[in-house]
């Protein structure tokens, strides 16, 4: 098996982990336009070696995990170069703009537009783990455009990895990951400036931070290279469900305001229900 990740960080490389993991035989090879983070993905063996673009004709797999604005160029020039039974995924948090950028290329069957729902805060090759997506969800969109047998290359492997396979159409994929994950990004960033432009007045301000505020603005680690890109390619999207993000918060500084805190608590009951979906969420996984 001969696998090519372009862009070695904490999905791409946690993708090859994996690989390596269940195929130990397999030549893992990467290209990054980071040197630094190549020789990085080297050293912690990540990948074996640096790949090229003629490495990409005979790869069976080609992982592309690039910010999403760099995948709209890269990924047309990766289908130009990869081989009749190549299979191409590309793992960014925005489908419908990708999807666009290939819909009538040449080589649209060989690639499989997916998104994983796995990660953490953190970037480069240094942040891959092996294990990452045991149990958990690969959104795949317009499946019926990859040609089958480099579908079920593809599922194999995915379900080898031990994730959980759901169709979904790169409109919807692109409106339900603005509330559950991109809004999430916005939430934890504002919140760390919040506190970050108020801790200039007041020194001690960490001191008193928990582990409600670090679970809360963990987030705020993540990439700034990444998720700009994401937030530009699904603005429509993002704007509508900060639209009414905003909306919720008003009504609670309403609220508050007129000291109805009866309204507050059942606001909050109310919302305690979400304890109930993400356990039913994980039973299913």
């Amino acid at each position: 098996m001969k696998v090519v990740v372009i862009g070695i960080g904490l999905i791409g490389g946690s993708m090859v982990l994996d690989i390596k993991a269940l195929h130990p035989d397999a030549t893992i090879l990467g290209i990054d336009a980071n040197e630094n983070h190549l020789q990085q993905a080297i050293d912690l063996g990540v990948v074996e070696k640096a790949g090229t673009t003629e490495d990409l004709a005979d790869a069976d797999f080609v992982i592309v995990s690039v910010p999403v604005d760099i995948a709209l160029v890269v990924l047309p020039q990766v289908l130009d170069a990869v081989g009749e039974n190549t299979i191409v995924f590309e793992v960014g948090s925005t489908k419908l703009p990708i999807c666009e950028a290939v819909a009538n290329h040449p080589k649209r069957r060989n690639y499989i537009a997916t998104h994983p729902i796995a990660g953490t805060e953190f970037s480069g090759p240094s942040a891959a783990i092996k294990g990452l997506f045991q149990g958990k969800t690969n959104i795949i969109c317009e499946v019926e455009k990859t040609t089958f047998k480099l579908q079920e290359k593809a599922l194999q492997l995915f379900t080898a990895m031990g994730m959980r396979i759901r169709y979904m159409d790169p409109q919807s994929h692109d409106k339900h990951i603005a509330y559950v994950s991109h809004l999430s990004h916005i939430s934890s960033f504002m919140l760390g400036k919040t506190v970050i432009d108020k801790e200039t007045e007041e020194q001690d301000i960490f001191d008193m931070a928990g582990s409600g505020f670090e679970s809360t603005v963990r987030l705020a680690k993540s990439s700034p290279a990444m998720w700009t890109p994401i937030f530009k390619q699904n603005k429509k999207q993002v704007v509508n469900t900060l639209e009414e993000y905003i909306s919720n918060l008003s009504k609670f500084k309403t609220l508050l305001e007129n000291d109805d805190f009866d309204a507050i608590y059942h606001e909050m009951q109310s919302v305690n229900k979400i304890k109930e979906i993400l356990n039913g969420i994980n039973i299913k996984k």
